[in-house]
């Protein structure tokens, strides 16, 4: 098993606040994450998969296919968007990078699919350069 990645970027912006809760709860659990105005990140994406080799190619997944699904699934979806209000797949979610990364394997899972043999194993989203999640379809 081979497992090969890519890696794309996009910046977005969005707030963690759950409207169930009054401003000074949300202020209190999500800190300045929690601003009316909103905050926003140069994130990146990491998309790992695995596979067999491909005996003519050599490879597990051709990466410019790899990284085309990413970026019309993906990177044109959320890139210099408000992820709260401007991302489909986003609405009425929890705005969290865990969230955010669930709804991406989704999405990536099914593109995938009919295009290869090789399966989605992991995908790591990096919002800062101290925090990030890995997600692998669990």
């Amino acid at each position: 098993m081979v497992y090969i990645s890519r890696k794309e970027h996009f910046n977005a912006a969005h707030r963690l606040y759950n409207p169930n809760w009054s401003d000074e709860r949300n202020k209190e659990v999500f800190g300045p994450c929690a601003n009316h105005n909103w905050h926003g990140h140069n994130f990146e994406l990491i998309v790992t998969v695995k596979g067999e080799l491909d005996p003519d190619t050599g490879f597990v997944i051709d990466l410019k296919v790899l990284g085309d699904v990413i970026k019309r699934e993906i990177i044109e979806q959320l890139d210099h968007k408000n992820i709260n209000l401007d991302v489909p797949f986003m609405q009425g979610k929890m705005a969290s990078c865990e969230v955010l990364v669930m709804e991406i394997w989704k999405i990536l899972e099914t593109a995938l699919q009919p295009l290869t043999e090789a399966r989605l194993y992991q995908i790591r989203l990096i919002e800062t350069p101290k925090n990030f999640v890995d997600y692998y379809g669990e």
